[in-house]
């Protein structure tokens, strides 16, 4: 299974988080929307980046950093069956996450973000910097997609906040096309 690399140079992570989290910012206000954010890898990264930005009370319901298993299964839903079966760091797992979060939430649409920052926990299936994205909005339309991101834990948990933004803020403007990567 082949999976696109996404880089972001270290001296531009900030400034694109931003970016990625401006651009979304934008999209839901300038349509009315709402999101809510169930984080596993990224532990609160993508809400606090929405934070991040005044105002963002009239876009950002909520989010949960689901970090283990139990949390994901407790509070957005997820089978454990599909845990089990799938792994938390898979498609199937991602979109329960996303459509948990939109179930519990008053939000208009969400994402979710699961994967392998590292330096442990990786396999030849699943390596370290894998990481599982879903959007879905009210209507059950979006997506998953995973990426394999090179660097350390930081830089991985960066570059999957951003990814996740960046595809949020598509939805929100009512496209599918694949997030832009940044630092190419």
């Amino acid at each position: 299974m082949a999976h696109p690399k996404a880089e972001i140079s270290t001296a531009r992570r900030g400034a694109s988080l931003a970016e990625a989290a401006l651009a979304l910012y934008r999209a839901l206000l300038g349509h009315g929307l709402r999101i809510a954010c169930a984080e596993s890898c990224t532990g609160g990264l993508v809400t606090a980046a929405i934070t991040d930005i005044p105002g963002s009370s009239a876009v950002l319901w909520g989010g949960v950093a689901a970090y283990s298993n139990e949390c994901k299964v407790a509070l957005l839903g997820v089978a454990a069956g599909a845990i089990a079966e799938f792994g938390a760091v898979s498609r199937e797992v991602a979109a329960a996450m996303a459509e948990g979060a939109l179930a519990a939430s008053g939000a208009d649409i969400a994402l979710a973000v699961t994967g392998i920052a590292g330096p442990d926990g990786g396999s030849a299936d699943k390596p370290v910097g894998l990481v599982w994205f879903a959007w879905r909005d009210k209507s059950g339309s979006g997506r998953e997609e995973s990426a394999i991101f090179p660097g350390d834990r930081a830089a991985v948990r960066v570059a999957a906040a951003e990814f996740a933004l960046r595809g949020a803020a598509e939805l929100a403007a009512g496209g599918q096309a694949i997030p832009t990567r940044s630092g190419r």
